[in-house]
Parts: C-alpha cells; structure tokens; sequence
C-alpha cells in the first residue's frame, strides 16, 4: 500500500512543547456533557430528521439530564429553522437546560440564527470557522490575517445582534474547527481576541470549544494541545474550554478523556457516536466509563434499552450489538470459561450483600467479567450468560438453577455439557434455558427403559427407598451400588441426584418427586436405566 503519501502528524502540525501534567491526573468528576445529536449528529443521516423525530430525541435528552443540547443549525435548512422556531414558540425548553445553536461566520447566516431563537429565555450563539492551513488555503482561500479578520467581523456581528436582544440572556462558542491541525499560536491568538470581543466574565464565560474535526494522531497528542491552551488562555475563569473528538482513528473516546486529563471542562458528542465519516465522540460510552470508575456521570442510563432504540428510530441507524455498555450482547458470556467466572462472581456478591445487609443492587460491584451491574442501566440477568457450543458447565449449570432451580452436582455438571455441546454441535444453534431443561430430562430423568418396576413393587430393605431399590435390583441379579446421592427442594417437591456403579458402569441419574425420598429412588431407577438401555428388567418378578 502507498503509505509514502501520507505525513505523520509531527510534519503537518505544530505540537507544542509544554511539561505534562495530564498524565498524572485523575478524573474524579464528569465535564458538562454537550450532545450534538440534533445537529452534528444529524448533518450525518442519509434521511435527516423532521421536527416529530427531532423533537422526541430532544425529549429524551432532556428526560436523561443533559443542561446544554445543541438543537440545530438554523441557517442551514428550513427544518433546522423550522425546528429551533419549534423550541422557542412552545415552551419545550426546561428552565434548567439552555439551547446553543450553531452558525457559520456569515453575517446573513448569523441574523438567520438570530432570528430563530426570538422569544427564547437563554442560548447559546455557536460561531465556527475552520482554521487550518489546508482549509485556509483550498477551502477558504485566506491567510491567517485575513481570516482572523473573518472570524473578528462575525464575533463582533454576534455581539451587536445580542444588545438587541436583552430579553434572551445569551452566551457564546467559538469552535476554530479543524483546530488539531491549526498552528497553536494562531490558535491562541483567534481564542483570546475572542474573549476580549466578547468580555467574558466568570458570571458569563465564553466556550472554546476546540474540535480534532479529522483525528490525525495518537490521542496523547491531541491532549498535549489542550493542555497548552489551558495553561495559555487569557481570563481563564471566565473561559470554559470545550472539545469536540471524531472517532477517525477510531480513538475518539480516548482524545475526550485526555482531554479531560488536559483541562477540557466540557464535551460535545452524540449518543452511540453519530455523526459525519466515523461519527462524533460517544457520549454514552464517554459518561458510562466514569460511571464504572464510581464517578457519578451527571446523566441517567438507568434504562439503557430506551434511549438506544429511541436513538435507533430517530436516526434509522442501528446500534451495533457489541456497542459498549448499550449493545444487546454487551453483558453477554458465550464462552465456558467466561461463564464459570460470571457465574461464581453473581454467587458470590449476593452472599456478599447478605452480609453486608443490603440489596443486592446497592451493594459493592465486583463481578468478573461485567464492568458495571447490568441491572444498573436496566437489564436483567437473564442474558449475561447463554449456551451455544463454546459454553462451559459453569454457564449451563448457572442458567438451570437460575431458570428451574436444578443445583447439580460439580461432577455431573461436566457431564452435562458434553451432552448439551454435542447438541450445539449438531444443531449450529444457540441453546435456551428450556432447551438445557429438555435436554437434562431426556438424558438423565428419563423412567422408560429396561427396568420396570411393572405393576407390583419389588421387594429389597435398605434405609431409605434408594437403598431399598439396590436391594431389590440385587435380588433381580443386577448388581448396583449407590455412590453418591443428594439433592435440594424444588417447586412441587424435591429434586434428587444419584451416582451408581452398574455392574462396571458409573453412570449418574437424577429423579423429582412429590418428596425427597421418592425423588432419590427414580434418581436411581434412571441411573440403572442409563447403565442398562438395551437390556430388559422387570422387577415386579423379582
């Protein structure tokens, strides 16, 4: 492959040399998280939303707790507009959330974005222009002074239309986009010219919001360039420093989170990552990984099924089932090992809530395998483990006493997963709780075979019907010795399993009945039964 024509990112970008410190730190709280979903997010659909679809993942996004949702580009088509007049004319914007809407540095566009939030309480103005050199040259065709004199008229334009406005209490944005690429000078420049224009103040900042609109480099780098515009932005209590990551090299979650690290108060996204080429940073996996960290993500997922098929309607794109945190197999154990693990963890963290005497859902989370409880974001345990033919006995033997209360033995657990991956095997299928249910009772409850105990009893001593079914079997000439036998309560009765030497077969037989003591004797009777298909007993002659 050509890769001669492609430059690593130190030779298109200047990285500012700067003595980290971002390595060292810790997240402990979430940044204001900024979905972009009704914008950003989209400007990336084949069929871009209408005002019902629009207005019910704004619903949604105000149900989960976002404050600040970019609801549109108003300048940019009749729907955005038609949308944002939508908000303002309907009362649908919440006292506690502020609208930000998005334009270009173009004066007709800006007092069309003007004009679409009359009548609104409070917004944000989102001014963008891109600033790197390759745009500033093929795109835009300005130098850095001609398009810093740009960005200057329209910011000024933006302040002017905002006196005229004093009953909307407005703040603004301005996203150099493009700005991993832009020289970090200039980038200090075109932000504090900015900040002065606009006199931000603590009690009314100004956003900066600084995009890798095209990642181009390991996310380590992109940090290093968010940690020099902290460290250098002028009024840096009055600023609030925002990123906007794509997920071009696949890393954007990454670059969100170093820029965190790096002094990022505030991130745009989108829910499950939409957005333009390989979409926007992920919100949900962004919010979901400090969840799992025990930092509260300011966003509730408690019904993580909800908002993703609320976002799959909207956007008519689905969610893919290995999704982090939202797919429908993310919490999901094919594998034997993985099951086994699972299934000792859960075991082991309700006795751990006993003890604590607590719920189980508020106890301390530490389960192998699964990051957070699923039941935390609204899934049942249901299907965290399911059998196919690269299961283990762990999960088999947890989905029957999990579905139909059957707690088997160690050793005829390993016993039954050789039957059911025989099953999967053939079948190339998943198999259900009820299928391992069908299965279990075909290969070891199973009373038809070639002893009968016909209409009499047969007649042996032994203390308890078990032994007493030896005797008799002994006194029919088939020599048979119970090895080990147990069992536990079950709906309508109990549930019993037997491990007998038959002849010189060891074979295991489990049996229910109305009562233990019943249900111990067919567990027997079937074990004999195994040991002898193919032959015929009738112990009514014995």
């Amino acid at each position: 492959m050509p890769s001669h024509r492609y430059r690593p990112a130190h030779e298109r970008v200047e990285i500012p040399e700067i003595r980290r410190a971002w390595p060292g730190r810790r997240i402990e709280r979430a940044p204001l998280w900024v979905p972009v979903d009704l914008r950003d997010g989209n400007q990336a659909l084949a069929e871009p939303m209408d005002t019902p679809r629009k207005r019910r993942m704004f619903d949604l996004l105000v149900a989960m707790g976002f404050k600040e949702i970019e609801v549109g580009y108003p300048s940019s088509s009749r729907t955005d507009f038609d949308f944002v007049r939508h908000l303002a004319t309907r009362g649908a914007v919440p006292d506690d959330v502020t609208p930000v809407v998005f334009t270009a540095a173009r004066r007709d566009l800006i007092e069309q974005t003007f004009a679409s939030i009359q009548g609104m309480p409070r917004a944000v103005v989102h001014l963008y222009t891109a600033t790197a050199p390759v745009w500033r040259d093929v795109v835009l065709g300005q130098d850095r002074a001609g398009l810093h004199a740009l960005i200057r008229e329209a910011a000024g334009h933006i302040a002017r239309l905002a006196d005229a406005m004093p009953e909307t209490a407005l703040r603004f944005e301005f996203s150099p986009e493009v700005f991993n690429c832009t020289e970090p000078d200039f980038m200090l420049e075109v932000c504090n010219g900015l900040t002065r224009l606009w006199d931000a103040s603590p009690d009314r900042p100004v956003i900066h919001n600084l995009p890798a609109t095209v990642e181009i480099a390991t996310p380590n780098l992109y940090a290093d360039q968010i940690e020099y515009m902290h460290r250098h932005l002028e009024r840096r209590d009055a600023v609030i420093l925002s990123v906007h990551p794509h997920n071009d090299r696949g890393t954007g979650v990454a670059c969100a989170e170093l820029a965190v690290l790096a002094g990022a108060q505030r991130v745009e996204g989108c829910l499950f990552g939409n957005g333009e080429r390989t979409g926007n940073v992920d919100l949900v996996t962004l919010a979901l990984n400090l969840y799992a960290q025990g930092v509260d993500p300011m966003v509730d997922f408690s019904d993580i099924d909800v908002i993703r098929r609320t976002v799959e309607e909207c956007n008519r794109l689905p969610v893919h089932v290995r999704h982090p945190y939202g797919g429908d197999l993310v919490y999901t154990a094919f594998s034997g090992t993985h099951q086994d693990a699972i299934s000792k963890g859960l075991a082991h963290h309700e006795r751990a809530a006993a003890e604590r005497g607590v719920p189980v859902g508020e106890a301390p989370w530490s389960v192998p395998y699964l990051p957070i409880d699923p039941a935390d974001v609204g899934r049942t345990y249901e299907a965290v483990i399911r059998v196919n033919s690269q299961s283990g006995k762990g999960g088999i033997a947890h989905l029957l006493q999990a579905h139909h209360g059957l707690d088997l033995p160690r050793a005829l657990r390993a016993e039954f997963s050789r039957v059911v991956q025989d099953a999967t095997d053939r079948s190339g299928r998943e198999a259900t709780p009820e299928d391992l249910l069908r299965l279990f009772r075909a290969a070891y409850m199973a009373q038809d075979g070639p002893v009968t105990l016909g209409e009499g009893e047969g007649e042996g001593e032994g203390a308890g019907p078990a032994a007493a079914l030896a005797a008799a079997l002994e006194a029919s000439g088939i020599a048979v010795e119970v090895l080990w036998q147990g069992g536990h309560p079950a709906e309508g009765g109990a549930v019993a399993y037997a491990r007998c030497r038959v002849g010189d077969t060891s074979v295991w037989g489990a049996g229910e009945d109305t009562d233990a003591a019943s249900a111990s004797a067919r567990a027997v009777l079937a074990a004999v039964n195994r040991a002898l298909a193919g032959q015929r007993v009738d112990l009514s002659q014995g």
